[in-house]
């Protein structure tokens, strides 16, 4: 069946809410799926049965050499109801440390879990790291969220950090011939 799905350009899914004691099996036309994807659209409007539902995107199944869908899971939503969601991060300035000092910049977190109500998600965060010299950090905690948005992750987690570089030292290898 789920073969057959594909072959007609269909990708099958899964509907669940918190509501639901039940999932529910759905198929999505691909094109129209991949339109609604490029929109950049956070909620959807589907038909469950005779009726409409709110839903996020929450999850997909991709084929591991093609990169293609295989599968899909959709989360009903009600929209005055907070929900919790990833967020990308979009780093922006150029950090000092980096730039003047040598430094390299490692990203601990690319996604951030934010608490809201669905008409809140935000398409990114972004977050500066113009001020980071060697040694410095941005964490959780240092993030100014609007009161519209709860973090759900703890505030010592590190988001970005400027390091020394690693130091590739040469191994003084013993060429004295013994005798």
């Amino acid at each position: 069946e789920v073969r057959e799905l594909r072959a007609k350009g269909n990708i099958p899914g899964i509907f669940y809410s918190k509501d639901s004691n039940e999932s529910i099996p759905f198929q999505v036309d691909k094109k129209h799926f991949k339109e609604a994807l490029k929109s950049g659209a956070n909620l959807f409007n589907i038909s469950v049965g005779d009726s409409k539902q709110v839903v996020i995107f929450k999850d997909a199944q991709y084929h591991p050499v093609t990169d293609e869908i295989l599968h899909l899971d959709f989360y009903g939503i009600k929209m005055d109801e907070v929900i919790t969601v990833k967020v990308p991060i979009n780093f922006i300035g150029q950090a000092p440390g980096v730039k003047d000092e040598g430094g390299v910049l490692n990203t601990a977190l690319n996604v951030l879990d934010i608490s809201c109500l669905p008409l809140e998600i935000p398409d990114f965060f972004e977050v500066d790291i113009s001020n980071l010299n060697i040694g410095d950090a941005i964490r959780i905690g240092d993030i100014d969220f609007d009161d519209k948005f709860k973090s759900e992750l703890s505030e010592d987690i590190l988001i970005v950090s400027v390091t020394q570089p690693m130091k590739e030292e040469e191994l003084a290898a013993d060429t004295e011939d013994e005798e």
